[in-house]
């Protein structure tokens, strides 16, 4: 992601001043790494931190499967938390001093041809009559297409795009509110006390639209990377701290109340609050290092070719991953361990031929497309 130019004209003389933590302009590598390493995350949470459909792919349950491995892998679901702070960092930078249609337009070029691809892909291989999993209907594939299947209650080809659907709420949120009237300090700390505070009297008010637009379960985590993105602008800001710090207490308590099974013995796998509490910190804590300066070092290049991997390979590594480990594993009597290594690994190939062949090729035209005038 390259670091827009800042209009700073209206803000004050600490905001104004250049970014302390990076070199102005340059790309923070050390956050592409980051980025993968939550996808990581959750594929090992896929893959062997959880029951359903996994437990046919392996024959058995994974806690069987991985009788060590499986309890830190449950917490791999956290990787999506990690997500929501790092998308909060990078909206708010790549939204500064944009236009409302050049920052739709960035938004919808960098989500939708992925994904459209992805959508298509599962749909087909999911039809092969070998591949002993249900596709969904031709019409609820078409659905799909729209991003809009979560609120029409279609059923989902992709498993993670509920996470898609919770991003382009805060994108839409974020562009009414802070990049249409025009990005400033003032403006976004406004919009992200403003948010904190909308979504627990949702939380409060239990109303099921309040809840869908506000998210108040997702906002905190938002919220905090916005924040430290401020921290990135300024470090001796107290007010970005402080938003960055409300983000990480509400936050992990909606974290904590939403994965804590300590009262279901049956659960599949038992995570701690404290382990929950931990995890959210240290994605907290990873993003503030590289909003800070202190990861600086950390800028191999290859970082950012491996960053370009994580959406398509968040995209498909799941249920197309689903069947690389049954073939493999069940079909072919591959180890588990190396079913594992080698389905991740197929994946990150197949993000990489996604990478190449559509989203350098597509992207860049489709945002073009999007962000030009129009009579």
């Amino acid at each position: 992601m390259t670091q827009t130019v800042v209009n700073t004209a209206q803000e004050s003389p600490a905001a104004a001043a250049p970014p302390q933590a990076a070199p102005p302009g340059g790309r923070l590598r050390a956050l592409d790494g980051l980025r993968l390493l939550a996808a990581l995350m959750v594929a090992c949470y896929h893959y062997g931190g959880r029951g359903g459909e996994i437990t046919h792919a392996w024959g058995a349950s994974p806690d069987r499967v991985f009788p060590v491995l499986h309890t830190p892998f449950a917490y791999g679901c956290l990787g999506v938390q990690i997500f929501f702070v790092i998308s909060g960092f990078v909206i708010c930078m790549s939204g500064w001093g944009r236009s409302p249609r050049s920052f739709l337009a960035s938004r919808a070029a960098r989500l939708m041809p992925a994904y459209w691809v992805a959508v298509v892909l599962v749909t087909a291989v999911f039809a092969l009559p070998v591949v002993a999993y249900e596709a969904v209907s031709p019409s609820d594939a078409l659905v799909n297409l729209t991003l809009l299947q979560q609120p029409l209650g279609v059923d989902r080809v992709l498993g993670v795009d509920w996470t898609l659907w919770a991003e382009v709420r805060f994108y839409a949120l974020f562009a009414v509110c802070v990049v249409l009237p025009g990005a400033t300090r003032r403006r976004v700390l406004v919009f992200c006390a403003g948010w904190i505070l909308a979504a627990a009297v949702a939380q409060g008010a239990r109303q099921p639209v309040l809840d869908l637009v506000l998210m108040p379960q997702y906002a905190p985590f938002f919220v905090g990377g916005v924040g430290l993105y401020l921290v990135h602008r300024d470090r001796r800001d107290p007010y970005a701290w402080g938003i960055t710090a409300v983000g990480f207490l509400v936050g992990q308590h909606y974290a904590v109340r939403e994965l804590w099974n300590a009262a279901d013995p049956d659960a599949f796998a038992h995570r701690t609050s404290f382990g929950i509490v931990a995890v959210v910190a240290l994605g907290f804590a990873a993003v503030a290092a590289i909003a800070l300066g202190l990861l600086e070092r950390v800028n191999w290049r290859w970082l950012t070719a491996a960053g370009a991997l994580t959406y398509p390979f968040y995209l498909v590594h799941e249920h197309l991953g689903w069947v690389v480990v049954e073939t493999l594993h069940r079909r072919l009597g591959v180890p588990s361990a190396a079913t594992f290594a080698l389905t991740v690994v197929s994946m990150l190939v197949l993000a990489r031929v996604l990478n190449k062949m559509v989203e350098e090729r597509l992207t860049p035209r489709m945002r073009k497309a999007l962000a030009a005038p129009r009579g």
